[in-house]
């Protein structure tokens, strides 16, 4: 029997089966992890091997370097979740691994351990989207969460407004025209001279400064729900290099704090307006920039006020992990969907 014809046959048997371990890969970026989920909701392991430290020192993900180091990792990160999870290799009923979005070399390293690994165990491969993996990130912090409800995906790579309408339905609501907004708080962290990853460094200084200067720009997308975050960006940048021109002391602090506040005043009405307009009473973050607390908190005063529920996942679960796949790819073969062969390969930029 050829090989894909027999996962074929794995794969639909999973459907029935009452218990379902996934183990998962993921090494779209600079963390390798891979875990191990249960039901697509228990996570049994999920160990995370980061690469911050060693890409601070150049300012920015290098990706020859990730890549190194994924490949110099990811056999240790293996042995410590089937530790972790207390469990034989032969429990393992599929493999799921991140195949895109994401750093081509990066994701290579991943999606080939997994191939050799289900391979090896003789059990079906399910390839998983990255912006996938993030909504189900939510599945594995909220045990209560199921769909319809609305996502915003902030991350370094997206900006999208979604309506999940299923486990693997999902509507494009609205997206950004121009840069992620993970991507401009970095950049303006480094107009600030803050450390790498910019994200957590504005959200910490933040907390120290207050509203004195609005950057927004003049919207055409304001009665729409798409998102425009150069702009802003560039009033930043623009701000603190004319101040550095005329030799003016700045406040870091507050430029942060406002700066954070007119993004996250945007993300917040937006996503708002999305869930009123499409009937729905749930909303969900996902991605990254998930873990900003002025986004978390301005979404949970204003889902409040409004009657919806708000998600978020736990902090170490908005950041790049692995259990998110695993919980995408149990509901991906639920609907029978994901499965691949050994001909599966990395890609830079995949669809939901």
């Amino acid at each position: 029997m050829k090989y894909f014809e027999k996962m074929k046959e794995k794969f639909e048997l999973l459907k029935e089966k009452k218990d379902v371990i996934i183990l998962s890969v993921e090494s779209s970026c600079d963390e390798t992890s891979i875990a191990v989920v249960k039901n697509g909701r228990e996570i049994l392991s999920n160990i995370i091997a980061s690469q911050i430290e060693i890409h601070r020192r150049f300012g920015g993900v290098v990706p020859e370097v990730a890549s190194r180091n994924h490949i110099l990792a990811i056999s240790n990160i293996f042995d410590q979740a089937i530790e972790k999870a207390d469990i034989k290799k032969e429990d393992i009923d599929a493999v799921a691994v991140t195949y895109g979005a994401g750093l081509i070399g990066a994701l290579l390293v991943g999606v080939n351990f997994a191939k050799a690994l289900a391979y090896s165990l003789d059990v079906p491969l399910i390839a998983v989207s990255h912006v996938h993996g993030h909504i189900a990130g939510n599945y594995v912090s909220h045990l209560d969460l199921k769909p319809p409800f609305i996502c915003l995906m902030v991350s370094g790579g997206h900006c999208a407004i979604l309506r999940v309408e299923d486990y693997n339905k999902f509507k494009l609501i609205g997206s950004t025209v121009d840069d992620a907004v993970g991507e401009c708080f970095d950049k303006v962290a480094r107009v600030l001279s803050l450390p790498y990853p910019g994200g957590p460094e504005i959200d910490k200084l933040a907390k120290e400064g207050r509203k004195t200067h609005n950057f927004v720009v003049s919207n055409s997308l304001k009665n729409t729900f798409n998102f425009s975050f150069s702009g802003i960006k560039t009033s930043v940048v623009n701000f603190v290099h004319n101040a550095q021109q005329r030799g003016e002391q700045i406040n870091k602090a507050d430029i942060a704090f406002s700066f954070q506040d007119d993004v996250t005043n945007e993300l917040v009405e937006k996503t708002i307006r999305a869930c009123k307009e499409q009937g729905l009473d749930k909303i969900v973050v996902a991605g990254g920039v998930g873990a900003n607390s002025m986004l978390r908190e301005k979404f949970s005063m204003v889902c409040e006020k409004n009657g919806f529920k708000f998600y978020s996942p736990v902090l170490k679960l908005c950041t790049d992990n692995a259990a998110m796949i695993g919980s995408a790819g149990y509901y991906m073969m639920k609907d029978g969907l994901g499965l691949a062969d050994l001909s599966l390969t990395a890609k830079a930029i995949v669809s939901l």
